[in-house]
């Protein structure tokens, strides 16, 4: 698994330390800040694997700077945060986080989280260098997506769930598939993200004119289809 440079923001001294000390057991490097736009000021002159985002913080706050980090870049974010309504989880799934995890939440899940976005970031080279379905391809190396030729916009969380699918076809895919490979989560884990994500996906390939969809097995999971 790849050993990452992780940015902390919380106004919280007690969470950020316990965030530190967990990931550096794990042996990533870990860098802490009181509040966003200190972790902002540092994200400028050198640019992390991954970010770690407290919503409520004094000055600017998680949903705003993760907007303002998607201007430029498109590393995984993940938000923290004491709300746990539809709307906040909207709010943070469109300003662009890969994550959201509502507090008190159990360090071990953020560190397996972490890892699974950083071990996925250092997977080997395949031997190809695209992979084609319909009219999508997707560049390996520079991740980037192509509906007939023209590029789109995915976060990385969107590229890998969709690079998922892509590599099994038309085959079906179970939820707890996803969340273990993508999100690094067990299947006892009950989260939302995975249809959070798959919904922002299915909207961003119809806007795109793709004649490819994500079709729903239901009680199960996903599989993509080709419309004739």
């Amino acid at each position: 698994m790849k050993k990452g440079l992780v940015y902390v923001a919380d106004d919280e001294k007690d969470i950020r330390e316990l965030i530190k000390s967990f990931l550096e057991e794990a042996g990533h490097t870990v860098k802490i800040f009181e509040n966003g736009d200190l972790l902002f000021e540092e994200f400028k002159n050198q640019e992390p694997d991954l970010i770690i985002l407290d919503v409520m913080m004094p000055g600017t706050d998680g949903f705003a700077l993760t907007n303002k980090i998607r201007e430029i870049s498109e590393l995984p974010i993940l938000l923290l945060t004491a709300k746990d309504t539809d709307m906040d989880y909207i709010a943070g799934f469109t300003a662009g986080c890969d994550d959201y995890f509502t507090k008190p939440f159990s360090l071990i899940k953020l560190m397996m989280r972490v890892n699974a976005i950083l071990k996925r970031e250092n997977k080997t080279k395949k031997e190809f260098e695209e992979l084609v379905f319909g009219d999508i391809t997707l560049s390996l190396p520079l991740k980037k997506c192509k509906i007939s030729g023209v590029e789109i916009n995915l976060t990385k969380t969107e590229y890998n769930l969709l690079n998922y699918l892509m590599e099994r076809k038309d085959l079906a895919v179970s939820r707890e598939e996803l969340l273990n490979e993508i999100w690094g989560y067990s299947a006892s884990v009950e989260t939302r993200v995975t249809d959070d994500t798959i919904k922002r996906l299915r909207k961003k390939l119809k806007d795109s004119g793709s004649k490819v969809r994500i079709e729903t097995i239901w009680g199960y999971g996903f599989r993509l289809k080709l419309e004739d």
